[in-house]
C-alpha cells in the first residue's frame, strides 16, 4: 500500500462509534438512562416543581401526596424537586473528574508511547507512585486542606484516577504508534502533534470513550461518598450524596423514601455507565 492509502485507511478506522444497533438492547437501554440523567442535570433546576432548598418543618417526613410523588424530607422539602436540582452537581462533578483525568492520562499515554525509552520509564514510575494513593482518601485530604466543596474533591479524584487512565491508554497508544500509517506520516514530514492529535488519538476514540464511561461511575460513587461525609457539596444545596446523608436517620424511623430515592438515582446511573462502558470495551477488544 502507498503512503496515501495507509493514511486513508487510518482515517477510516478513526470513525466514531455508531450507537444504534451496535450496543445491543442492554447497551442502548443504558445509553437512554444516561441521556435522561444528563437531561435532568441540564434542566432539573428549572423542572423542579417546588423550591428545593426552602424548608417547611410542618411537612417533615410526610409521605407521597398529590403533586409530591416522593413526599418530603426531614425538613419538609419536596424530595422530587431536590432530586432534580441535585442531578446537576451529582452529574457535573463526575464529568469534571473524567474530563481532567482523561485529558491528563491521554497526554501522558501519548508522550510515553511516542518517546518510549527513558521518558516512558519515568512516566510509568510516576504512575506507580500515584497508584499508592486511594482516590477517596486523597479527596478527603484535599477537602480538609483547601476546604469542603466539590472543586477540591473533583481535582483530587482526577489526580488519583490519572494513573489508571494513563496505563490503559498507553497500551492503545503503543499499538497505534507501531502502525504503518504512522511511519507513512513521518516519511511525509508530518509533525508529532499532528500525528498524535490528528491520527493516533482519533483511532483510540473507542477506548477513550469506554474508559471514560467506566471512570464516570467510579467518580460518581466517590463524590457521593465525599458529600455523604460532609466534605463535598454543602447543605442546603441539593445533591444526591447530601440527600442520602441528611435523610439517613429516616430509614430507621420508618421514612426511608427520601434517602433511598437518592441512593437509587446514584445506583441506576452508575450501573448504566458501567454496563455501557463494558459494551464499548468489548467492541474495542473485538475490533
Amino acid at each position: 500500500m502507498t503512503a496515501q492509502e495507509l493514511i486513508r485507511t487510518a482515517r477510516l478506522r478513526a470513525r466514531f462509534i455508531r450507537w444504534p444497533g451496535r450496543l445491543g438492547k442492554t447497551g442502548t437501554a443504558c445509553a437512554v438512562v444516561l441521556a435522561v440523567a444528563v437531561l435532568a442535570a441540564v434542566t432539573g433546576p428549572w423542572l423542579a416543581p417546588d423550591n428545593p432548598t426552602l424548608p417547611d418543618l410542618q411537612l417533615a417526613w410526610v409521605g407521597p401526596a398529590a403533586g409530591h410523588l416522593l413526599g418530603f424530607d426531614f425538613e419538609g422539602r419536596d424530595v422530587l424537586s431536590r432530586l432534580l436540582a441535585g442531578a446537576q452537581s451529582s452529574m457535573l462533578g463526575p464529568l469534571v473528574v473524567v474530563a481532567l483525568a482523561m485529558a491528563g492520562g491521554a497526554a501522558l499515554a501519548l508522550t510515553a508511547a511516542w518517546r518510549r525509552g527513558a521518558v516512558d520509564a519515568v512516566i510509568s514510575s510516576g504512575m506507580d507512585v500515584l497508584f499508592a494513593f486511594p482516590g477517596i482518601l486523597l479527596a478527603v485530604l484535599a477537602t480538609t486542606v483547601f476546604g469542603a466543596g466539590l472543586t477540591a474533591a473533583a481535582v483530587a479524584l482526577s489526580v488519583a484516577y490519572l494513573p489508571y487512565v494513563a496505563r490503559v491508554l498507553r497500551a492503545g497508544a503503543l499499538r497505534e504508534r507501531n502502525q504503518p500509517y504512522v511511519q507513512a506520516l513521518e516519511v511525509q514530514g508530518a509533525s508529532v502533534p499532528r500525528i498524535c492529535l490528528g491520527h493516533i488519538l482519533p483511532n483510540m476514540s473507542r477506548m477513550i470513550v469506554a474508559q471514560a464511561t467506566v471512570l464516570f461511575g467510579y467518580a460518581m460513587v466517590d463524590l457521593a461518598a465525599i458529600s455523604f461525609l460532609g466534605l463535598g457539596v454543602q447543605p442546603p444545596a441539593a445533591n444526591w450524596g447530601v440527600m442520602i446523608s441528611e435523610n439517613e436517620p429516616g430509614i430507621l424511623q420508618g421514612y426511608p423514601l427520601p434517602a433511598l430515592s437518592a441512593a437509587v438515582c446514584v445506583v441506576v446511573v452508575v450501573i448504566a455507565v458501567n454496563v455501557l462502558g463494558e459494551r464499548l470495551l468489548e467492541r474495542e477488544v473485538t475490533r
